[in-house]
């Protein structure tokens, strides 16, 4: 049962704000030690979800240059339509947390089945949105053979894959928002090590392809929601959250009125990423695998970082719920700085390492090898500058988001990626006569320029979504 307001208000009064400390003075400070308790399993998660995407990359790299070039030009239109739809799943740890934070923990059960259904709604939208990936790919003037290889690849992916990852990430974002991340860990666990064996029986043991890949991480994430779901209706949540009861007061409303501008910010960003990718795949598989391989190598900074952010949801939201918004503008801060640090000292590591970590991703017997290895030493600086903005992205992001303040951050993504990062990734890229449109100047820099106009774009996004969360207009909306 949930405790009564006035009782709750009593209790806050006299306790901790989440990751705090009581300084010499009597003042709260920042304990850095309970961030981590906190974003340490996150961040782990994190790091094994990358070493998932690698694994598919490293199994698809066994095959052929075209179809690493095929997953590059497929593998950001697949993702940014599972998040584009995913924001009613991913919402869920925002209502979780502020219902944790102001001890309400049956709410937070209740927006999690919330979370379950509303995803269980977007199956016919998954089903509609199948269809687009053939005009996107014919459109983009794709090589026939890397465009059948992207198809092969989208379907069991995206259409079938898309709602089971969902479900999965509303049991997580539970799990996260009442601080319970080490649920998470072992769900993502089970999920990376189940992917490693079902990519080799399906890919090879049964000769299904670059396909099988796709269907063995549908039957790795279907393994990992079922465990989720047991530790949901687990003795530990049946007995604090009353998990196995409050299915019956479902307010799916409220999931899509948050979850549906989050989802389109996150897809905005990536949708722009997608097509940045295309156009580099249209310069050639060269180019179009070497940017797979380089931003498959900087998932190892953006999955942790993503693991910080997280944190930062989750604590920005148990502050309001404990009504002290104060607090949750210090831990959000605190949590930006974490991210960007992160971010760019991984991101300038690999950097310095690439010359010895691209050739794991590359069949070595393929004529193009040494020139796709050569142009990842040099886009990898690009990138390495790309992940300390995007630090500051995703820590103002993933703290407003434990704010609920997700419209008007939406508004900022997608005006500066397509009014942005899109025409000036094409302007870069393309020399006169190639490209899509011929109304725009282009320079001609071939891959090169599209990470700079990358580059570009994540400083002017980052910036922005720091001034948002600095303005403190989320404040208002607690």
């Amino acid at each position: 049962m949930d405790i009564p307001l006035a009782t709750s208000r009593a209790a806050r009064s006299n306790e901790l704000p989440p990751a705090a400390r009581q300084a010499p003075d009597g003042r709260f400070a920042v304990s850095y030690a309970a961030v981590w308790v906190l974003a340490g399993p996150l961040i782990l998660n994190s790091g094994v979800q990358s070493i998932l995407n690698l694994t598919d990359t490293w199994f698809i790299g066994r095959l052929s240059t075209n179809a690493t070039a095929a997953m590059g030009a497929i593998y950001w239109l697949v993702l940014c339509g599972i998040l584009l739809l995913g924001g009613v799943a991913m919402s869920v740890q925002t209502f979780a947390a502020k219902a944790y934070g102001a001890r309400r923990y049956s709410s937070a059960a209740q927006a999690t089945w919330s979370g379950l259904a509303a995803s269980l709604m977007t199956i016919p939208a998954f089903i509609a949105l199948g269809f687009v990936a053939r005009p996107i790919l014919e459109h983009a003037g794709i090589e026939p053979v890397v465009r059948e290889l992207a198809l092969e690849y989208w379907w069991p992916r995206f259409v079938v894959g898309g709602p089971l990852a969902l479900l999965s990430w509303s049991l997580s974002s539970f799990f996260n928002g009442v601080g319970h991340t080490g649920r998470t860990l072992i769900v993502t666990l089970i999920i990376s090590v189940s992917n490693a064996f079902f990519n080799q029986w399906f890919m090879f043991g049964l000769g299904m392809g670059i396909a099988g890949s796709a269907w063995g991480t549908v039957a790795a994430t279907a393994l990992g929601t079922v465990l989720g779901l047991g530790f949901f209706l687990g003795p530990t949540f049946r007995h604090r959250f009353k998990s196995h009861l409050t299915w019956r007061r479902l307010k799916i409303a409220r999931q899509f009125t948050l979850g549906v501008p989050m989802g389109l910010a996150i897809a905005a960003d990536l949708f722009g990423f997608a097509l940045f990718q295309l156009m580099l795949v249209r310069v050639g598989a060269v180019a179009g695998a070497a940017t797979q391989i380089v931003t498959m190598l900087t998932s190892l900074a953006y999955g942790p970082g993503v693991g910080i952010a997280l944190a930062g949801t989750t604590l920005v939201g148990q502050s309001l719920g404990q009504r002290r918004p104060d607090w949750a503008g210090t831990i959000g801060n605190a949590v930006i700085r974490l991210v960007m640090l992160y971010m760019g000292g991984i991101a300038v590591l690999l950097a310095v390492f690439t010359p010895w970590l691209a050739p794991l991703f590359v069949n070595g017997a393929d004529p193009n090898a040494a020139a796709v290895l050569t142009l990842c030493v040099k886009l990898m600086w690009i990138a390495a500058a790309f992940q300390i903005f995007d630090g500051l992205n995703l820590g103002s992001g993933f703290c407003l988001r434990g704010a609920g303040d997700a419209r008007i951050p939406a508004i900022m993504v997608a005006a500066l990626a397509w009014g942005c990062w899109v025409p000036l990734t094409h302007m870069l890229t393309f020399a006169p006569g190639e490209g899509y449109v011929h109304f725009l100047p282009q320079f001609g820099l071939g891959p090169a320029g599209g990470w700079w106009a990358a580059l570009i774009y994540v400083v002017c996004l980052g910036s922005a979504m720091y001034w948002r969360w600095r303005s403190g207009a989320w404040r208002h909306l607690s």
